[in-house]
């Protein structure tokens, strides 16, 4: 085993971001030790990390990036300065894993003489041999005592009380299967170097090698997760061992997540006494969640929310509340109903998030400036594949609150009217009413089961608006979870007579297991049926081997003719790069593209069931850290939900929206633009009930 040390980064959280620090592996003990520099390496480590049983995975972001899990279930995620780098790292650290997860196997094996021997990995490696020297035996001794919480190794005493086996069925199974798939690994590998290179593929062919990774890579990791399981197994035996019981990884769980756990009184202010309601009393009426609300754009202010989402941290230190999750999944599982741990949660609703896919309104607003129909739906196309960086805040992967029945979400943009450079973009309220357009933005609940959401925004000026339903699905898909966006969107742009449908990608959170991140993929089509041009926009997700993050491509084609009259490619939320049959290119660079703020009245001006006012304690204690205060106010909400629902069934009382009407399976604002012949000069605030 290689010694191995150096200068590695090593990812903190959102805040702090990625450190140089300085690791070095400790082969003969079997530890990861770093120090804040080469020169402090003669102290004592900042930290360090056993390899016994631990699972070293390269990541799938990048070509540098690297994780190490521990038993434990603390985990480093570190990046190299290259690929090769990573690969020296990754393979040293995977060997020295290997031997000590081998050397506790045998220890532990050894130590009930009379009983059956602890099937676990290394009974299948064990021809490859392990080092036997005094020290390593110590190290051995001392890691097994750390990691499995024994107090005593004593040869001679007995492990269990009974010859039981130290297996459950459902292990012993999971064994019988990965032998069996060990062995069809094996006559794939036969096969493929026994094929002549005389004739057919050669044993060197690319896809071949390729397949032959791909098995080795998923036999690898399956035996190390049944490994995990097996040390977990022996950890959890409820029979009493010679010192204190085994622990390892039992989650700790707030009562909140168990079945059958009692909520705390909850309180609107620390200093106020327990019990004291949540919301006003006018709150528990069914009725005032179908009234709408008054809006009075004129009481709108600039957001001043913070625009990057912060890191709390939790995704490391709630870990164990993750694989209590994860554990009661089941691949393709619908997520719906699936209540998630608070600490993952955004300060936001998605209903918000839907209008921050609006952040570039100067672009939507363009789009029917647009000298001839290919250009205007290659401005859509511009727009659209601009739109989805800034509606995600930060890097991590957090997911929104979902929106209680009846939720709505109000804001509004100005778009100055004169053509203005993005350098040249004035601040925020420095132009008055006459020099900007006015964008107004709504978006409501409209369905619960299944969750449906409607969300409008116009320009009255430009007679251009856009209405939208969309029904999120998620699913989980093992160390993933995907969402899909159900749903049609329309765009018209009435000075032109045009309509535009267009559907929506599906979304990916990807390693929710360390720190989760978010990519696009699925096929989009765009149609304007009047003119006859069309857009393919296709979200490539990145493949298991090689491959860039966030691709995208996009053709616009002109179908009376069946012709391509503009080519995309690019990243989603990098560079974006159009090209015209004619030869121009127009390049777009998305993270440098100005915001427009939209303008939101403040919490105690909305209404009762508006997004911010409605969610504000959540958010207020998220901001605190506080996630027990936050699960119970988010409890809270849940809860007033579903009693409103039985409500609503028990005296059979149909559901009233406030914005949208349902026509087939599509939600319509009710006042949009095409709609009316007259407008207000607020056509999006609706009148008042009779």
């Amino acid at each position: 085993m290689e010694k191995v040390d150096g200068y590695l980064m090593k990812y903190t959280n959102l805040v702090t971001g990625w450190q140089y620090r300085y690791f070095v592996l400790n082969n003969e003990a079997g530890l990861l030790e770093y120090f804040v520099n080469e020169q402090s390496r003669n102290q004592k480590p900042r930290g360090s990390l056993p390899l016994a049983g631990a699972v070293i995975s390269p990541s799938d972001e990048d070509s540098h990036t690297f994780t190490v899990n521990a038993i434990s279930g603390e985990q480093y995620k570190l990046r190299a300065s290259d690929a090769k780098e990573r690969q020296h790292w990754v393979s040293r650290l995977q060997i020295c894993a290997q031997h000590h997860t081998e050397a506790m196997g045998k220890q532990l094996s050894i130590i009930p003489q009379t009983n059956p021997p602890l099937q676990t990995r290394s009974l299948s490696m064990a021809s490859q041999g392990s080092g036997s020297s005094p020290g390593s035996q110590h190290r051995i001794n001392q890691n097994s005592n750390a990691l499995l919480g024994l107090s005593q190794l004593q040869r001679g005493s007995s492990l269990y009380s009974s010859r039981k086996s130290l297996l459950p069925d459902h292990l012993l199974e999971a064994r019988e299967m990965m032998s069996q798939a060990q062995g069809q690994h094996r006559d794939l590998i036969q096969s493929i170097e026994g094929l002549p290179s005389s004739q057919g593929p050669s044993p060197l062919d690319q896809d071949l090698l390729l397949l032959k990774a791909t098995s080795l890579a998923t036999m690898t990791c399956l035996s190390d997760c049944l490994h995990i399981l097996q040390l977990q197994q022996v950890a959890r035996q409820k029979v009493p061992l010679v010192g204190p019981a085994l622990e390892w990884l039992e989650p700790k769980l707030p009562d909140i997540l168990k079945n059958g756990g009692t909520l705390p009184s909850i309180s609107k202010d620390d200093d106020k006494t327990e019990g004291t309601v949540l919301e006003p009393l006018e709150m528990d009426s069914c009725d005032i969640a179908g009234e709408q609300e008054e809006i009075d754009a004129t009481q709108e202010v600039d957001d001043s929310t913070p625009s990057e989402e912060e890191d709390l941290g939790a995704v490391e230190e709630e870990r164990s509340v993750i694989l209590h999750l994860l554990s009661q999944l089941k691949l393709g599982m619908d997520l719906t109903r699936v209540v998630l741990p608070t600490f993952i949660l955004e300060k936001r609703s998605l209903l918000e998030m839907y209008a921050d896919f609006m952040s570039h309104p100067d672009l939507f607003v363009a789009i029917t400036d647009g000298s001839s129909p290919m250009d205007r739906m290659v401005r859509f196309v511009e727009y659209y594949l601009t739109s989805f960086h800034e509606g995600r805040k930060g890097a991590i992967a957090k997911k929104p609150y979902n929106p209680i029945i009846g939720e709505t979400f109000h804001c509004s943009w100005k778009v100055p009217k004169a053509a203005t450079p993005p350098s040249a973009v004035p601040k925020e309220g420095t132009l008055c009413a006459s020099d900007c357009y006015n964008v107004r933005f709504v978006a409501e609940q409209v369905s619960h089961h299944p969750p449906v959401s409607g969300f409008y925004a116009e320009c009255q000026e430009r007679q251009m608006c856009v209405n939208t339903h969309v029904w999120t699905k998620s699913k989980f898909m093992g160390m993933s979870i995907g969402v899909s966006m159900i749903g049609e969107g329309n765009l018209h742009l009435l000075e032109h007579g045009e309509e535009y449908t267009f559907s929506l990608p599906s979304a990916y959170a990807r390693s929710i297991l360390t720190v989760p991140w978010v990519e696009l993929g699925g096929k989009v089509n765009v149609n304007c049926a009047k003119t006859g041009y069309s857009a393919v926009i296709t979200f490539q997700t990145k493949p298991f081997y090689g491959g860039k993050l966030h691709r995208v491509n996009a053709e616009v084609k002109h179908n009376p003719t069946n012709s391509v009259v503009c080519r995309v490619q690019g990243e989603w939320n990098g560079v974006l790069e159009f090209t015209y049959t004619s030869g121009e290119t127009h390049v777009v660079d998305v993270t440098k593209l100005p915001v427009t703020r939209k303008r939101v009245r403040p919490n105690e001006l909305q209404g009762p069931y508006e997004s911010r006012r409605l969610w504000q304690h959540v958010t207020e204690s998220l901001k605190e850290r506080d996630m027990d205060k936050a699960t119970e106010h988010k409890h809270f909400l849940e809860e007033r939900q579903r009693k409103e629902e039985r409500l609503r069934a028990e005296t059979q009382t149909p559901w009233r929206t406030k914005y949208f009407e349902r026509k087939g399976e599509d939600w319509v604002y009710y006042q949009a633009l095409w709609k009316t012949a007259t407008h207000s000069s607020s056509p999006v605030s609706p009148p008042q009930n009779p």
